[in-house]
């Protein structure tokens, strides 16, 4: 069909879903002889919303009266465009990812997303919802102004989630965001609810005195390999034992059984690199099924904690180390890493991965992450990845494994 002598036409049919509406509609176009441009069809609570723009070098007007028959014996309403542009491809494709998340999404919360993103340029190309449970999930296809600088929206971003109150992740739209393949988690406060070394101080009755030290470690307030030498000294005498008591009473954050299950469904890499000790952590990596783990070791001597650690501390600079170490071993390239974590010490790590998660995190690390996150379910890292709720149920259900927990909100 020359170019030249075409008509562009855009036919956007709505009205109730049925089976048929689309095989009446082309039909109809295939006996125009029209060449399809574009298609989008999207269902929303039963009603159809469906879009297809042609060129034809045939009337329009003819081809309009045809459509508008057609629709009509399947009770649909039609509108008819005829000259609509088609557009620069290469423009209309979308440059970033948002992910809004909230519990729930309100129109208020919606209104100043969608207002902020106004105020700088980006525009929404396309919407669908990503998750229902256990917050719901909109994923925005958005176009930026300036596409190219991603440090400028995802601080953008940051501050249209503090206005707007809902969580915001920005990742840039194609091959790169589908990529990933590696994840590592932090463990305490992030893969586990609470301080796996303030459960062992309790035995020693320094629990108190611990947590505050903890806290200001995560703050970036202390050095963390210092901080852990004074937290682990009042273990000292302590039996061996506690470990596996500890172990035993580990309680996982909200959604992290799914999380990992989903990932290692998709094929990636999971695993764990803490400042926690390994005694413990290896336990749950057993009972987790990771593929990898690095944490500190406590010195036991003659069935008592010592009081000291052996070895070299996993602190800071150790956790940006050891993602680099497994991603080497698994041959993943750092861009294709994502790295979860809740404090200071977690800065370095984040900030080598392709993607850093803030998981109800200190503002130390909010601050540098690309993403944060304020609900307190892992499973809310999957929708930033683009996985959503009802791909993650349908595999549940197949291995008879699906089930929704009652929320307390």
């Amino acid at each position: 069909m020359s170019a030249d002598n075409a008509t562009t036409v855009l036919i956007t049919v709505t009205g109730k879903d049925k089976p048929g509406v689309t095989s009446v509609l082309f039909a109809a176009l295939t006996r125009h002889g029209v060449d399809i441009v574009d298609v989008e069809q999207v269902v929303i609570r039963g009603r159809l919303v469906l879009g297809v723009l042609v060129s034809t070098e045939h009337d329009p007007e003819q081809l309009q009266e045809a459509v508008e028959q057609a629709m009509a014996t399947v009770g649909m309403t039609v509108d008819v465009a005829i000259g609509a542009e088609d557009g620069d491809a290469s423009k209309l494709a979308s440059s970033h990812v948002v992910v809004v998340l909230g519990q729930p999404v309100t129109a208020r919360n919606f209104s100043e997303v969608s207002r902020g993103l106004a105020e700088i340029g980006v525009n929404i190309d396309s919407i669908r919802r990503v998750a229902d449970y256990p917050v719901t999930g909109l994923e925005l296809q958005v176009s930026a102004p300036d596409a190219d600088d991603d440090t400028e929206l995802t601080r953008a971003m940051a501050d249209i989630a503090a206005r707007a109150g809902v969580d915001l992740a920005v990742e840039r739209t194609g091959l790169s965001r589908r990529a990933k393949r590696l994840v590592v988690f932090d463990v305490d406060s992030t893969l586990i609810q609470g301080e796996v070394i303030e459960m062992l101080a309790a035995r020693a009755g320094c629990e108190e005195q611990v947590r505050e030290v903890t806290e200001r470690a995560m703050r970036g307030e202390l050095d963390f390999a210092e901080s852990l030498r004074q937290r682990v000294a009042v273990l000292e005498g302590l039996p061996a034992s506690v470990l596996d008591e500890v172990a035993g009473e580990l309680e996982l954050t909200a959604g992290a059984r799914t999380t990992i299950r989903t990932l290692r469904r998709l094929g990636f890499h999971t695993g764990v690199v803490s400042g926690g000790f390994t005694q413990i952590i290896d336990q749950l990596v057993d009972e987790l099924g990771l593929d990898f783990s690095a944490a500190n070791e406590l010195e036991v001597v003659d069935g008592k904690l010592t009081g000291r650690v052996i070895g070299e501390i996993v602190d800071r600079p150790g956790k940006a180390k050891a993602l680099r170490r497994f991603a080497e071993s698994f041959g993943v390239p750092a861009a294709q890493c994502v790295a979860v974590g809740d404090g200071a010490n977690d800065i370095d790590m984040l900030s080598a991965a392709g993607l850093g998660v803030a998981f109800n995190a200190k503002p130390a690390l909010r601050e540098v992450a690309d993403t944060a996150l304020s609900h307190p379910f892992l499973d809310t890292v999957l929708f930033v990845l683009g996985v959503t709720r009802a791909e993650i149920e349908a595999a549940d259900a197949e291995d008879g494994v699906l089930r929704r927990v009652p929320l307390d909100v």
